[in-house]
């Protein structure tokens, strides 16, 4: 009972004559609000952490977690410490050991401003509350190494000032002692750990950084430095300085001998002999004595301007050559190509009359059908246009086939759809032979295609070096089929409208609604190309001509053969066939445009052209690796036109199999002529 009668005395001096000393001091004020606004309590206290039931206040985050409240009845002033030691032993050292609790480190953390008075005497603020704040701010300064608070106090706390000030105060913390040493070391430890994890982790990133500058090294590096030692030592021995230096030259030459050795056919360091780096360095050598002997820098200058010279040299003559042997490569039959006409040609023959006729024949002049003009003398490309017409087809029934062939072709394209008939469809093979019509006398193009000059240009080499474009040279342009498509009124005289297809095409989609098409009175429907720069008229007619200057536009939108509908009653009332005839007499000497059929047909066609959607025709299959997929999944025909057609093993891999899906690589005239994918 005594013992609590004390305790209350103590609350009732506390309460009384020590807290509004606490509360109306200037100082603790200012921490006060500072403390409060920085971690926004709302006015209780007593939730605040402790690390233990002993161990001092502390606000830093990386101690433990452990929550003491703080005792309710208790108020703490300035100098508490000394106040409490001069009551009796039993009342004293129960508040004391409170006031340590939540002192035990003002020591430490005291502020370093003091203000020095007359005698020099130092005024050291024990107030409890304002040495939570100072512990709460070096703790946000240990973490994020700046001070965030937006105090006056300096960063510097808990350094020499304060271990000063932590041994001169040390008596009146006697029995924290202990608590405060643990507490450094404790901090010490967790500062030297998140250092040594710091250092750790710019270990680790300098080893990744070098792990990864290894692996980015080239596999032929030391190749290239071998090769780059033989050009210099070349160089070297080509120089007037060092060429007067025999030993220099002997010396140079066994080590060229021993590099070249060295290289042999490596074309990566893992394929070079053990021995290389020893003659990267011995050669290495040998070039810094030339470098000494030879300090004529405008000599060398000179000379690697002339290999250079030579190297551009090589590589425009290669660049040559590589255009006409591909040019030769896709204008040359494969032999599983040359093979199958002969095969199917034996079998031709060994048919009676009677089988050699196609069905439905009574189709091919009704002009309410679908009518195709195909004009082609190769008949593995007529068979996939043919298959992928009618395979997306919905009524193949009413679609009719009209294909024209050369005389050394008829028989073999006869028999190869005579032995493949396309369903319900009807066919028909002719033999451009057969149109007697179609002579010298009649056409301006054959009559052209014989003449001597012509014959000169294709055939005799000092014509065909002035003409620097190796594709005007090209001998499908000597071929009368590829002008048929000019003459398809006479072709076809009782229809009405025709499509033509080119022979390097697929189709994907159904065509029929081409037919039914209002050309709003034009002859031609086209998919213009226009869309990229060079498809316009100055890249194929000659506008330095005042002939092709008067009468078109250069920037006039070119357009593509290869999927075209005709109206073919709007070309005879315009009488187009007469103006095709025009345009070739006036270009026999083929200054108006180089050969070909686009050009003529540019001119032919001029105005009376009647654009499709792009959907209709996409080109560029058979030179452009870059055409979109997407492009190609949405259009009713793609073109192969260009020299890397889908039957040659140099065409473009990723487009193959859109033409290769209509090919039957099992059947037996193809496997008799090894024609495989």
């Amino acid at each position: 009972m005594k013992m609590k009668f004390r305790k209350s005395v103590i609350f009732f001096l506390l309460v009384t004559v020590l807290a509004p000393i606490v509360l109306y001091t200037d100082t603790l004020g200012a921490y006060f609000a500072d403390f409060s606004s920085r971690y926004e309590f709302d006015g209780d206290a007593s939730a605040f952490p402790f690390s233990g039931d002993v161990r001092p206040l502390n606000v830093l985050p990386q101690e433990s977690s452990t929550t003491l409240k703080e005792p309710s009845d208790v108020v703490y002033s300035e100098n508490s410490v000394g106040s409490g030691s001069n009551d009796s032993n039993s009342a004293s050292g129960e508040s004391t050991r409170i006031t340590r609790q939540l002192t035990g480190e003002s020591a430490e953390d005291q502020t370093t401003n003091s203000h020095s008075s007359a005698g020099g005497n130092q005024q050291i603020d024990d107030n409890p509350l304002r040495q939570v704040v100072d512990t709460a701010k070096e703790a946000d300064m240990s973490e994020e190494i700046s001070n965030e608070s937006g105090s006056d106090e300096p960063i510097g706390k808990g350094g020499a000032n304060s271990d000063a000030k932590e041994e001169n105060e040390r008596p009146h913390f006697e029995g924290t002692s202990d608590s405060v040493s643990n507490q450094k070391e404790l901090k010490r430890e967790q500062h030297s750990s998140e250092a040594s994890r710091k250092d750790t982790g710019r270990v680790q990133t300098k080893a990744r950084t070098e792990k990864q500058n290894v692996q980015s090294v080239f596999p032929d590096a030391l190749v290239r430095q071998l090769k780059d030692q033989l050009i210099r030592a070349k160089l070297y021995l080509s120089l007037s300085g060092t060429r007067n230096n025999p030993q220099f030259i002997r010396e140079l030459r066994l080590r060229m001998k021993e590099v070249q050795r060295a290289l042999g056919d490596a074309s990566k360091d893992s394929e070079l002999p053990r021995n290389a780096n020893e003659r990267l360095r011995a050669m290495e050598q040998t070039l810094l004595k030339g470098k000494q002997i030879q300090d004529d820098c405008a000599a060398m200058i000179k000379k690697l301007r002339a290999m250079l010279h030579l190297a551009d040299e090589q590589l425009r003559v290669h660049k040559k050559q590589e255009l006409f042997l591909t040019h030769l490569t896709a204008k040359t039959m494969p032999k599983g190509l040359h093979c199958l006409p002969l095969r199917l040609s034996t079998d031709y023959f060994m048919l009676n009359s009677s089988e050699q006729q196609f069905p439905n024949q009574e189709k091919l002049d009704d002009p309410k059908l679908y009518h195709y003009a195909l004009f082609s003398d190769n008949i593995l490309a007529a068979a996939v246009v043919v298959n992928s017409t009618i395979t997306h087809a919905k009524d193949p029934s009413k679609h009719v086939f009209h294909v024209v062939t050369d005389r050394l072709n008829y028989a073999a394209m006869k028999m190869w759809f005579l032995a493949n008939l396309p369903g319900k469809a009807t066919i028909q093979v002719q033999n451009v032979e057969e149109f007697t019509w179609l002579n010298s006398s009649y056409s301006p193009v054959l009559r052209q295609l014989g003449s001597p000059s012509m014959i000169d240009y294709y055939f005799k080499n000092r014509r065909a070096e002035s003409d620097s474009n190796m594709k005007f040279r090209n001998p499908k342009y000597l071929s009368i089929m590829n002008h048929l498509r000019f003459y398809l009124p006479e072709i076809f005289p009782k229809l009405d409208k025709v499509l033509f297809l080119d022979d390097d095409i697929v189709v994907q989609k159904d065509l029929t609604a081409l037919w039914s098409l209002d050309l709003r009175g034009k002859v031609i429907g086209v998919v213009e190309t226009c869309g990229e720069s060079f498809h316009r008229f100055d890249r194929y007619l000659n506008f330095s001509n005042p002939i092709i200057s008067k009468n078109f536009d250069p920037r006039a939108c070119g357009w593509a053969f290869g999927m075209n509908i005709f109206d073919l009653k709007e070309w005879k009332k315009q009488n187009i066939t007469e103006v095709y005839h025009k345009w070739q007499n006036l270009n026999h000497d083929r200054l108006l445009w180089k050969l070909g059929t686009l050009p003529p047909g540019l001119i032919t066609f001029w105005n009376r052209t009647f654009p499709l959607d792009k959907s209709w025709h996409v080109l560029g299959l058979g030179y452009n690796p870059n055409v979109p997929r997407k492009d190609i999944e949405r259009a009713a025909v793609i073109h192969y036109n260009g020299n890397l057609k889908p039957w040659l093993e140099i065409g473009i891999q990723k487009f193959r199999n859109y033409w290769e899906k209509f090919v039957d690589y099992d059947h037996l005239y193809l496997r008799e002529c090894n024609i495989a994918p």
